[in-house]
């Protein structure tokens, strides 16, 4: 939890007074990374009062303050870059953004990519209900990515929930909630799996070393899938690891009965789910068309990314040693020539 003591100067606070939002939402997050009233130290309370559409634009703009301040994190804290797309965006065009570590695009690095549920939640967190009443620690991507750091990898934070641009928006001063009359896509970021399969092909497929591992939550396990269908040879050839947490993912529907896909799953692809087993137990028994499955040890899905963490990267640590050694039995080695001189 070290990278908590680098919140202090990213005062989730003065964001919400900068945003004009009301005293009703006088919250900070602590030392623990906790929201916690300023005045009270109480949790957040969402039925303030007896207006149940007050309580709920309060929870929005709430919630909106929550992604900018996590976008503020993933910068400032975990030092990650924002990339916007598509590259060849126009003037005045909407579009949209993901994070990465520095060296990212480097061949020669191990790359984790995070791809979350879908939802309202956007780049960096897992789930936003889990970041109000439980913590940034529970809720946020950020223990992924700093632990991915120290082990010197590299991170690309995907952001596949960012789809439209609300047009012809009235803003409510004392609320900050836009109210959308309609919205228009984002180019090639209409859909988690649109917006995934263009950062691959344009940013994750740089990596040629083939030590790209992917972790991903809820829905997120059904759009890697998808990914995987799209550029077979690629994924298969890039990927080493893959860490499903409650996935959504169907795999004989969306494999199409493709027996070297399936055989790919099984070998590159687990799957932890939410379950009141201890960590790691084994749960049920897999299918040979899909990955061996084991005990998030919560029954709460909002959790079972934060839960599952030290498992998941254990796995990921052994599997990139099997890899590693694996390329380097099928690298050629190297050795001196001898000319034998003929006698004359």
């Amino acid at each position: 939890m070290n990278w908590l003591k680098n919140i202090e100067d990213l005062s989730f606070r003065k964001l919400m007074c900068g945003s004009k939002c009301p005293d009703k939402l006088n919250y900070d997050f602590n030392k623990n990374g906790e929201l916690r009233h300023i005045d009270t130290n109480e949790p957040f309370i969402f039925n303030y009062n007896n207006s149940c559409d007050s309580n709920h634009k309060r929870y929005e703009v709430l919630g909106h303050l929550i992604i900018q301040y996590v976008y503020e994190l993933l910068e400032q804290v975990c030092k990650l870059k924002k990339m916007y797309i598509p590259k060849d965006v126009i003037d005045s065009e909407p579009n949209s953004f993901f994070f990465m570590s520095e060296n990212a695009l480097r061949n020669d690095v191990t790359l984790v990519v995070l791809l979350q549920d879908r939802g309202v939640f956007r780049a960096g967190q897992w789930d936003q209900k889990t970041i109000i009443h439980e913590g940034l620690q529970h809720g946020t991507q950020i223990p992924f990515i700093t632990t991915a750091l120290q082990y010197s990898w590299e991170v690309i934070v995907l952001n596949p929930n960012d789809n439209f641009l609300d047009l012809k928006t009235e803003k409510d001063e004392s609320y900050c909630v836009l109210k959308s009359s309609y919205v228009i896509p984002k180019r090639y970021s209409s859909s988690p799996e649109e917006h995934t399969t263009y950062v691959w092909d344009h940013f994750i497929s740089k990596n040629t070393a083939g030590k790209v591992a992917f972790i991903a939550h809820g829905y997120g396990g059904l759009v890697f899938i998808n990914l995987l269908m799209q550029r077979t040879f690629e994924v298969m050839n890039m990927v080493y690891a893959v860490a499903l947490v409650d996935s959504n993912h169907h795999t004989l529907h969306q494999t199409q009965g493709n027996c070297q896909v399936q055989e790919w799953i099984q070998k590159h692809c687990r799957k932890w789910i939410s379950n009141n087993k201890p960590l790691d137990k084994v749960v049920g028994h897999s299918m040979k068309t899909d990955c061996p499955t084991v005990s998030t040890g919560t029954e709460k899905h909002s959790l079972a990314p934060s839960f599952s963490l030290q498992s998941i990267f254990r796995y990921l640590k052994n599997k990139l040693k099997v890899t590693t050694k694996a390329h380097f039995i099928r690298s050629p080695i190297a050795t001196r020539s001898r000319k034998v001189m003929k006698k004359t």
